[in-house]
């Protein structure tokens, strides 16, 4: 009964943005097991980070889907002189059986033409389709459900490559400084519909589950762990990595993920469970990616569980009302997941993002880079809009204003941050 369950808010399933309501709350230590025992080294902080890995998988994100029964990778078509002649595009199909029926993934890689040796890859899911990278009539439109859009992918060519959209992908300047660009649609992993969508086919419940959830046989719905959309999207970045692995032209030893909002959440869950990750930057990721829960700023778990259940297992829901005194666990314990490879923040200047929130999960998860040899978190102030004061060696966090989106400044910080 609700009565029974503290409420820290009267409202609690509305956004707080007045810094005197959040409540007081504990955070716990990284390097401490559930036992309570302290974890003494680099070797029992794998275990650890196992530890931390199931209670979210348990608890926020829901079981980690299995690996495909097997994995084939087409090549569909290669130009060994695209984008002015600077760079070699491939497109690549990817099926999960065999006989490849069921779902299937469309994959653009685009990699130095004149790269001396094996190049290190970024790879991110984008939104609406592989075509909006560059402006190629060849790239394939993908066949998929599309949010916002009536359910068909748009034809905008090319639209991430003008620096007056949100989200604003530089491929020349990533090409010239030495580095693989590779992406699919997330569309194409899952749909995400609209939050209480009035088509009732299209409602979260009952359409977020198709594409790749088909592979993982029908849903029980008893459970309250059961594998998630962004559990789902986090799942196809590793096959993205899978692939990477295939292609001698890359380095599949330097594998940079990224992705903004719930893209960014899929990327920082992919890096935490995935250790052939070697740096990941996920943009403006907010709740329920690196944004502490507890304290109860912006979107919060009401909120999250109210507009993209599908995004989050059952489990999740109990801890609503109250995140402060309920949560057993916080975002920090998933940063920390990441360590010792490289994490770099990129926060969004929103109250609905919190990331004073994320700044403070940063803090927080630092102690696991130490632990491992690696610099932590720098002792800085929360740093201004564009301060990059917080950005370390092998960890680092920067915030900016403007609108919600990848842009340039970001991608320049990515480059500076992976740059050895």
């Amino acid at each position: 009964m609700k009565e029974n369950i503290p409420d820290v808010r009267p409202d609690y399933d509305k956004p707080n943005y007045d810094a005197n309501n959040i409540a007081p709350y504990t955070l716990e230590d990284p390097l401490t097991f559930l036992d309570g025992t302290k974890v003494a080294n680099a070797e029992e902080w794998q275990k650890r980070r196992q530890e931390i890995l199931d209670i979210f998988a348990k608890e926020m994100f829901g079981q980690e889907p299995p690996p495909p029964e097997e994995l084939v990778i087409d090549l569909v078509e290669e130009k060994s002189d695209a984008l002015a002649g600077f760079a070699v595009r491939s497109q690549y199909k990817m099926y999960f059986r065999k006989d490849k029926t069921g779902p299937s993934v469309n994959w653009l890689v685009l990699r130095p033409r004149y790269a001396k040796k094996p190049v290190p890859p970024i790879l991110f899911l984008n939104y609406r389709g592989n075509h909006e990278l560059i402006y190629d009539e060849e790239v394939i439109i993908p066949d998929m459900w599309v949010r916002y859009n009536n359910h068909v992918p748009p034809k905008e060519r090319g639209v991430m490559c003008d620096p007056n959209q949100n989200t604003y992908l530089p491929i020349s300047m990533i090409l010239s400084a030495g580095y693989a660009v590779i992406s699919a649609s997330y569309g194409e992993v899952s749909s995400d519909p609209e939050p209480h969508n009035p088509n009732a086919g299209c409602m979260p419940e009952s359409f977020a589950y198709n594409g790749v959830f088909e592979l993982w046989g029908e849903r029980d719905e008893s459970r309250t762990d059961n594998i998630t959309a962004i559990g789902a999207w986090a799942w196809a970045l590793s096959r993205g990595i899978d692939m990477v692995e295939k292609i001698p032209q890359l380095d599949a030893k330097k594998c940079i993920l990224t992705g903004c909002s719930r893209l960014g959440k899929a990327a920082l869950l992919a890096a935490a469970r995935d250790e052939r990750v070697w740096a990941c930057v996920p943009v403006q990721c907010g709740g329920g990616g690196a944004t502490l829960a507890k304290r109860d700023f912006g979107e919060n778990i009401a909120t999250e569980m109210y507009y993209f259940p599908h995004w989050y297992c059952k489990a999740y829901k109990k801890y609503e009302r109250n995140p402060a005194q309920l949560l057993t666990f916080d975002q920090h314990l998933l940063v920390a997941a990441v360590a010792p490879r490289k994490l770099l923040i990129a926060g969004f200047d929103s109250p609905w993002f919190d990331t004073e929130g994320e700044y403070l999960a940063c803090r927080a998860a630092g102690c696991a880079w130490e632990l491992c040899s690696k610099e932590g978190f720098p002792d800085v102030p929360y740093p201004a809009d564009y301060e990059t004061s917080a950005i370390g060696r092998d960890f680092g966090y920067y915030r900016r204003s403007e609108e919600h989106g990848i842009a340039a400044f970001d991608w320049l910080q990515l480059l500076e941050f992976v740059k050895e």
